[in-house]
């Protein structure tokens, strides 16, 4: 199997457009044709991964979290990163990472904590703005059926739990046909009346090229007359952390056991357990405290993350439980997330879980 399908595969399930702007998901070494005999799935790419994967005939590495996260002047061996890096590249091994882009699906990072935290009605806690766009177009009220459903198809029209939606208004298009055309309706020289339909519909912004080759592929006219308008409507399924409800409302302590034994953590980092029931709990897997505000608004009794600097702790103001699991716990499933979405789709391919745990952080208890 080449690399490309299996990127192709991964990124129609989390769209690299969906990673944060500081981020770098996506191929950090190698080449999208080269073939690829095994893969070897870990949450971080550490020297002894490599080893790993040389050790098990695996040419690929797919982590959750990217080896470079920004650009690198030398590649000498002097740090861990360049060290990752020169041995990946001498054993011809590819790297790919699937990071904030697999946070911000909802079956993703968030979806694994909220599964097995049993939580219900679950939902973006921070969506997404910026990903979507409206497509506008004009074409003989005639055709208008052929013409919307090509764009449907190509995945255009989607709100929601909604499909083929579209606003459509009545006009009169004007055109004038010049040298060398063979205009659909009309004639050359002459200035042309057509009763056209105006179609709105939107699209996610990763499907461009394929709604605008449809449009151009089904629409009659030689010069296609359209618009693409940036739109700041958020993406209720795309987004930051999850919040959902649990099935019975439970107590403070009740519910921290539940999370420890859930998410396999020996250490919960938390705020005063308050004298109310949690029924609401947010999640967010990772460095969550931006979201903070977002839980409290949303009425969350708790919010399980990681990462809570001392200071921060203290912005729960009694409003709601922080329960701090550690960001390795809290993504630990990612990998096996990973490949389930890779064996839906290529059952036969040879992957691996590491068998390292490359959590850099050790508790004394």
């Amino acid at each position: 199997m080449r690399l490309s399908s299996l990127i192709k595969h991964l990124e129609d399930y989390a769209p690299s457009n969906y990673q944060e702007d500081y981020d770098n998901s996506g191929l950090i070494i190698g080449n999208v044709n080269q073939e690829i005999e095994g893969a070897l799935v870990a949450l971080d790419c550490t020297e002894a991964i490599v080893d790993e994967a040389i050790t098990h005939g695996c040419n690929l590495i797919i982590t959750h979290h990217p080896i470079v996260f920004k650009g690198l002047k030398r590649i000498t061996g002097k740090t861990y990163v360049e060290r990752v890096v020169l041995k990946a590249i001498k054993n011809n091994i590819a790297l790919y990472a699937i990071h904030t882009n697999l946070d911000h699906v909802k079956n993703g990072v968030n979806g694994v904590i909220c599964d097995r935290l049993g939580l219900l009605g679950t939902k973006i806690l921070s969506p997404k703005k910026g990903l979507m766009k409206k497509l506008v177009t004009f074409c003989p009220t005639a055709l208008a059926p052929v013409v919307r459903g090509a764009l449907f198809e190509a995945g255009a029209g989607s709100i929601g739990n909604y499909s083929d939606c579209s606003f459509n208004g009545e006009g009169t298009g004007t055109f004038k046909a010049g040298e060398g055309t063979d205009p659909f309706v009309g004639e050359q020289g002459v200035q042309h009346h057509e009763q056209e339909l105006r179609i709105e519909t939107i699209f996610l912004a990763q499907d461009e090229r394929k709604v605008l080759l449809a449009l151009f592929e089904h629409h009659p006219y030689e010069e296609v007359a359209y618009d693409i308008y940036p739109i700041e409507n958020k993406l209720e399924t795309v987004g930051a952390g999850m919040i959902g409800w649990l099935e019975e409302e439970m107590d403070g302590r009740d519910f921290l056991r539940l999370v420890k034994d859930r998410m396999d953590t020996s250490v919960i980092r938390h705020t005063k357990l308050l004298p109310r029931k949690i029924k609401k709990v947010a999640v967010c897997g990772g460095s969550g405290s931006f979201l903070l505000k977002e839980a409290i608004a949303a009425g969350a009794d708790a919010f399980v993350t990681a990462d809570f600097k001392y200071h921060e702790f203290f912005d729960a103001d009694e409003k709601i439980v922080i329960a701090d699991i550690g960001h390795f716990e809290s993504e630990q499933f990612t990998s096996d997330l990973l490949i389930d979405i890779i064996q839906e789709k290529f059952p036969n391919f040879a992957i691996r879980l590491t068998e390292h745990n490359t959590n850099p952080i050790n508790y004394f208890i």
